[in-house]
């Protein structure tokens, strides 16, 4: 499959009315051919009509129907992969393993949410019967079920271009629940988006589908970008980015005549809080993971560990452990060069505020836009007095609070904003010393790990990767795991509807066999 530089219009090409770019190797320097063209409002308006046209259709298909068209993209990306992979290396310079092991959880993630929708109880179907004889007045007969929303436009992020873009979770779970798509690429991999999307392309038209179930763009700016989520047509948006960028597009979301929901992935420090039990017992092997899971992909990964918090009295052990690993790790070039004059700009910031040390570095990055892991040194009575110190660095840096007793381990916890992740490491004789933090925590994160690192998210049916704002943009939801697919449902109830109107999985008879709440009871 060779690259042609085009935006995906349903099945045809867009036009680059707007101008042309080329991708960057950020190993390198140097730019990548083809040059890829941009498109604007008319592609825009094109997009949504299609995928509106396509919802009233996609939307009735069979949970079998979209598990085969989930599989399809799958099996294509399969047989792509030695070519999507080599691009992926030379628009990112991340290393081939990671480019292969990104495309395994990528086809992973689609066949995971083809088993959900071809089972069928994600539905979460409810029978109730009618009870005309009930006093004082008669019971109707209602019957619910989840139902798509419709257009679901999804921003391809920076630092996963496979498993977070074009096909990954949101356009996986967009797609398996019957909601079309209209994939924003990322303009940092072009042409990773491009073989990715024609690949769905492709899979549309094998399975029968309606074009407008999918569509990628490549749009200049944040305008269009916005302009694409104020059209009518669509329906809700997945994103993956800065707090900034989710920032606005929940208020351009909010603006709208009809408002629409924004998932979106912002930002997170992840914190790590360490006791002395634990330092007393594996400090050498927790600074080892540590750093490791810092510099894992550059820092450049959402569940990068940017804050650790220790006591006081450990600082002499830790922060030896510590220089010992990180002056052996060093970094590849970051994702584009934007991204790394951020990350050294938040480097600068950090060590500008009061009380803010140094305590060891890693080596520099060979490359046009090199990058060096860092961690900072605090006390805890400095941090809760600076709101600044809370910001994320995206990148391999973190901030180390030390603090004065568990006291201030829950002041720490409890200043902390919403988070992905937050980790315990700790020896099982101190729990009962610390259900307080972790009971606090568990308001402040999404997931909590314990005597691991959070880098790393497993993808399964009990995973939760959000968190209370700003680490998404709605705390109840996940876009790992198959409870992403909730984001792009409504329930709708139908009151005293014959049977033969009712769709097949509330109809009596149960035809497809689904597992359903029947009058309160769970039903096989």
């Amino acid at each position: 499959m060779s690259l042609v530089g085009k935006s995906l219009v349903g099945s045809e090409f867009g036009s680059g009315s707007e101008g042309e770019f080329k991708a960057i190797n950020p190993a390198s320097g140097e730019t990548l051919e083809p040059a890829f063209g941009l498109d604007g409002k008319d592609a825009i308006n094109k997009a949504t009509s299609l995928a509106a046209e396509a919802f009233q259709s996609f939307k009735l298909t069979s949970g079998a129907k979209r598990a085969q068209l989930l599989r399809t993209i799958a099996s294509g990306l399969e047989a792509n992969v030695d070519a999507i992979a080599q691009r992926m290396q030379e628009e990112t310079a991340l290393p081939e393993g990671r480019c292969r092991g990104e495309m395994g959880r990528t086809c992973g993630q689609l066949r995971m949410f083809a088993d959900l929708v071809e089972e069928g109880s994600w539905l979460d179907a409810r029978v109730e019967h009618a009870d005309p004889d009930r006093a004082p007045l008669p019971k109707p007969g209602t019957r619910s079920m989840l139902r798509p929303l419709g257009p679901v436009v999804v921003f391809g992020a920076s630092n996963f271009p496979l498993a977070f873009s074009v096909a990954g979770g949101d356009t996986a779970s967009a797609l398996a629940v019957g909601c079309p798509v209209i994939a924003k690429a990322h303009l940092a991999h072009p042409g990773t988006s491009e073989l990715v999307g024609r690949v769905i392309q492709e899979s549309v038209a094998t399975c029968g589908m309606p074009e407008g179930v999918f569509s990628l763009l490549f749009l200049p700016g944040e305008q269009l970008a916005q302009e694409l989520v104020q059209s009518p047509e669509v329906k809700a948006v997945g994103f993956t980015g800065s707090r900034r960028g989710g920032r606005a597009i929940m208020d351009v979301a909010a603006a709208r005549p009809e408002p629409i929901p924004v998932f979106a992935e912002m930002s997170s420090i992840n914190p790590v809080f360490i006791t002395r039990g634990a330092i007393a017992a594996r400090c050498d092997a927790i600074a080892q993971g540590f750093a490791g899971s810092l510099t894992l992909g550059s820092g450049q990964f959402c569940t990068n560990p940017g804050l650790v918090v220790i006591d006081n009295a450990d600082r002499d052990a830790f922060v030896a452990a510590i220089d010992k690993y990180l002056t052996k790790m060093s970094c590849t070039p970051m994702l584009t060069p934007a991204i790394a004059d951020h990350y050294r700009q938040g480097l600068e910031a950090f060590a500008s505020q009061d009380g803010v040390t140094v305590l060891g570095s890693g080596a520099g990055s060979d490359s046009p836009n090199p990058i060096t892991p860092t961690v900072f040194g605090v006390s805890a009575e400095k941090f809760l007095a600076n709101g600044a110190l809370s910001a994320e660095i995206f990148g391999p840096a973190s901030l180390v609070v030390f603090c004065d007793g568990a006291s201030d381990f829950l002041k720490v916890a409890g200043a902390i904003e919403g988070q992905l992740t937050a980790t315990v490491q700790y020896e099982s004789g101190e729990l009962e010393s610390f259900t307080d933090l972790v009971s606090q925590l568990e308001s402040k994160a999404g997931r909590l790990v314990f005597n691991a690192f959070p880098t790393g998210v497993e993808v399964g049916h009990a995973m939760v990767h959000g968190g209370p704002y700003p680490s998404t943009s709605d705390g109840r939801s996940t876009s790992v795991g198959t409870q992403a697919a909730f984001r792009f449902c409504r329930p709708v109830c139908w009151q005293d509807c014959p049977d033969e109107l009712l769709p097949k999985e509330l109809q009596e008879s149960n035809p497809l066999g689904i597992t359903r709440l029947v009058d309160g009871k769970r039903v096989i």
